[in-house]
């Protein structure tokens, strides 16, 4: 069965290089980063970890906890976090999932039921596995991002996608096309003029469903 937006995700044990623990555990009351790889020492994924472990302040600052998947085992994964700390010239403080038998890969609908690797797998074997998941406290997923093998991914835009889901979250707001934090939010059609004046103050209508307002201070 397909994972799809605001579905609960399921509450895996999950070994990692830090020890094994279950998902819900790690998330706690924090927000959740899970981004997936197709194999370790692996070219695009070198680069993509070391991005995650230079953003370790902003991942802080946001209250949110990041982890990643490959279909590696531990050791490798130990092995692996050298080469990644050596090009992001930072270190790698994110655990790692150890999935060689893809249960966690299947498990949140990267890889169909059927799926399994051969001996000597490349990444080809396991490409698909190429997902990043932002996941709330209440341990529901609040976005997914799928990429192929050949492009790497925009962590400014994981960044930015998440202040757009915490500020959604906290203010009842949407947030416009390329959004950043502090710019004008989107008042849901949902609240009336009155309602929204009284909560926004001055607003701008620029379309009847599409009002714009500053957050309340």
């Amino acid at each position: 069965m397909a994972l799809r937006l605001n579905d609960t995700i399921p509450n895996l044990t999950v070994e990692t290089d830090q020890g094994a623990f279950a998902l819900h555990d790690f998330i706690g009351d924090h927000w959740a980063i899970l981004f997936s790889h197709p194999k370790d020492f692996t070219p695009v994924c070198t680069t993509e970890f070391g991005a995650v472990a230079q953003l370790a302040d902003e991942w802080a600052k946001r209250n949110t906890k990041v982890i990643g998947i490959s279909v590696d085992g531990v050791e490798e994964h130990k092995k692996w976090k050298g080469d990644i700390e050596k090009v992001a010239g930072a270190k790698a403080g994110f655990p790692i999932i150890a999935d060689r038998g893809l249960e966690v890969s299947k498990a949140l609908d990267m890889l169909p039921a059927e799926a399994y690797l051969p001996d000597n797998a490349t990444a080809a074997n396991s490409q698909t596995v190429r997902v990043v998941f932002i996941i709330g406290p209440d341990k529901k997923l609040k976005l997914s991002m799928t990429y192929p093998m050949n492009v790497g991914r925009n962590f400014a835009e994981v960044v930015r996608a998440l202040d757009g889901l915490q500020t959604a979250a906290k203010y009842s707001v949407a947030t416009p096309a390329n959004w950043n934090v502090g710019e004008d939010v989107i008042i849901p059609p949902s609240l009336n003029d009155a309602d929204a004046a009284a909560k926004f103050g001055k607003f701008n209508a620029v379309l009847p469903y599409l009002r714009k307002a500053k957050l309340p201070s």
